[in-house]
């Protein structure tokens, strides 16, 4: 079986080096990169399995990086803020990053979630939860990761939205906790002051309510979770 080979852009040397080391110990195939130009040559030039982007690159800003990367399913993203802030953590979710980690980090932490985020891409890809679901007059393409809505405008939506949303309507009727939401999205354990399932259902909300005559599909349960409300045909 082929190792996964992971792309590190950090403009940092020692973080890059020390990144490189890590995941290089754990058994992947690594490359480097330090801002855009060098990333879009790296993954031109092999076949990427996940990227590590810092946000603070030079030249081309981190998150508008992101969203070119997030055009590509069978790419996996986690980003690297310097800053606790929740407005970079907030933008990058939205962008779709699968995940993020603050500056300084726990080494084993990030090799946890990358390994978590592969093995979930790697199911994904094999999984029977591909077949298109259809409700309220929208429907859920799993293999293409795309919601259509009723006038058949088409959405390309992250992993994480993806993931998250099946897993809703897989539970139509019933409460989904956000511990359960994010270890399906993510594979890890919900943390204290964790916006990404919060951030995570907004984008849903918004896809919904983008059309004329929305209806509520996804109620929030105060201290619980949230529950899928649609109609499945």
């Amino acid at each position: 079986m082929q190792k996964p080979h992971i792309l590190i852009v950090e403009d940092e040397d020692v973080t890059r080096f020390s990144l490189r080391n890590l995941f290089e110990a754990e058994g992947y195939t690594v490359s480097e990169a330090i801002d855009g130009e060098s990333m879009e040559r790296a993954l031109k030039s092999n076949i990427i399995n996940l990227v590590i982007l810092d946000i603070n690159l030079p030249g081309k800003n981190g998150l508008l990086l992101a969203r070119e990367l997030t055009r590509n399913n069978n790419l996996g993203l986690i980003f690297l803020t310097g800053r606790d802030s929740d407005i970079d953590k907030v933008l990058g979710l939205e962008i779709g990053a699968d995940d993020y980690l603050t500056k300084p980090f726990n080494p084993r932490e990030l090799t946890i979630r990358a390994r978590n985020i592969l093995n979930r891409m790697s199911s994904s890809q094999s999984e029977g939860n591909n077949a298109i679901v259809n409700f309220n007059q929208w429907s859920l393409d799993g293999n293409s990761r795309k919601i259509t809505t009723p006038d058949n405008t088409v959405i390309s939506i992250p992993r994480g939205e993806y993931r998250a949303l099946r897993l809703l309507i897989a539970n139509a009727g019933k409460i989904v906790t956000r511990q359960q939401l994010i270890k399906e999205m993510t594979g890890r354990d919900l943390r204290e002051n964790d916006r990404t399932v919060d951030v995570t259902i907004r984008r849903l909300r918004k896809h919904f309510e983008s059309v004329e005559n929305a209806q509520e599909l996804i109620n929030t349960i105060h201290g619980e979770g949230y529950r899928f409300i649609g109609q499945i045909d």
